[in-house]
């Protein structure tokens, strides 16, 4: 596999036990509805949390969350809206952004909650 598919499983792994530790609920990583998927699906207290989870070896070329373009936020919410269709669930949702950089060795993460609102 290439290194930057083991890079950002990694990131998605450090990402799934930063929300654990702050009491989040991991409901579904990785969750595909045809060529859309969702890295994180979580609970926080009774608010289903979208996490879309940016891993870097390094910030030289940019910080990893600005990877989260409108493109890719369209796309993040076409997929939230099938999982909520799927799943049923009737309470409040919100999409966060998990930025992780891995560099020697070393992490940091950097969550933004509420990142952005479905237009």
């Amino acid at each position: 596999m290439a290194d930057h598919n083991d890079l950002g499983r990694r990131g998605e792994q450090l990402a799934c036990s930063f929300l654990q530790e702050k009491g989040y609920s991991i409901l579904q990583t990785n969750w595909r509805r045809g060529r859309l998927e969702i890295d994180i699906i979580a609970l926080d207290g009774d608010e289903l949390v979208f996490v879309e989870v940016k891993t870097r070896a390094t910030s030289l070329f940019g910080e990893p969350e600005d990877a989260v373009n409108p493109q890719k936020r369209r796309h993040l919410v076409q997929a939230a809206n099938a999982y909520v269709i799927k799943s049923g669930y009737d309470k409040g949702s919100r999409f966060d952004v998990i930025s992780v950089i891995i560099e020697k060795g070393k992490y940091t993460i950097y969550h933004i909650p509420d990142a952005f609102y479905p237009l």
